[in-house]
């Protein structure tokens, strides 16, 4: 039996919708497990578990960590904390890049496939010029998206998508991308043991600091340096690339 065009958009957004609601239920009743004060609480018990299963321990980290990007919770930095925490500054930052990676990738493809495919192809006019000027540049757009703190990593997942980025390109991106973020945070909770002990709390705003900050900004302008080289071009007689 053939299906109508309402069952095919229903199905294609079947993804998004249930990745919606994942996340309305992990809010409701995850959010204080996956906290900075659930890490405190229960630190003993985490390292006692990655001590006696340490593979298990690290693969259920990562897999947590994908889960709660796919679902779009606002837990990242704790998660982050807690994998310096457990496994050091460079294992926890590759487990959670590697975790976050794959959740963005799954919530990329979910909401391209629900919904990108299709606003793309009723979008007006400005629309139809902003995908053409990102894909124009898409790997320079990709990476800042991610370099610059300010940007929330939910939108730097989402927005490629209705914009039409290649899964190739955002892959790498964003795997490459969130590396110096995460390596900051990783060695933040690789001293939270000292942190724990003296009753304090960790300095979250620490990616903020000029030292920190400027470095990756640094790197966000070298990412953007391809579209400047274009417009410079474009200026140019006679000059079409």
């Amino acid at each position: 039996m053939k299906e109508t065009n309402a069952t095919l958009s229903l199905r294609r957004a079947a993804p998004l919708a249930l990745a919606f609601l994942g996340a309305i239920l992990l809010y409701a009743f995850g959010r204080d497990y996956l906290s900075f004060d659930a890490l405190r609480d229960n630190r003993e018990t985490l390292l006692a578990w990655r001590d006696a299963h340490y593979a298990l321990a690290a693969l259920t980290y990562a897999a947590l960590y994908a889960v709660a990007t796919a679902l779009s919770f606002p837990g990242g930095l704790a998660l982050t904390l807690a994998g310096g925490f457990l496994f050091g500054p460079f294992i926890g930052a590759v487990l959670a890049v590697t975790g976050a990676t794959a959740g963005a990738l799954a919530i990329f493809l979910a909401a391209r496939t629900g919904l990108g495919d299709a606003l793309r192809a009723r979008a007006g006019g400005w629309v139809k010029k902003a995908e053409e000027g990102f894909r124009a540049n898409e790997i320079s757009f990709l990476l800042m998206m991610r370099l610059v703190p300010a940007i929330p990593f939910f939108a730097a997942n989402l927005v490629p998508a209705f914009l039409g980025a290649t899964t190739f390109n955002y892959a790498w991106t964003t795997f490459v991308g969130i590396i110096p973020g995460a390596l900051v945070y990783a060695s933040v909770g690789a001293g939270l043991g000292v942190v724990f002990e003296a009753g304090g709390t960790p300095d979250l705003g620490l990616i903020f600091e000029p030292q920190v900050l400027l470095p990756l900004l640094g790197l966000a302008a070298l990412s953007a340096l391809p579209i400047f080289v274009r417009l410079i071009r474009r200026q140019r007689p006679g000059d079409s690339r």
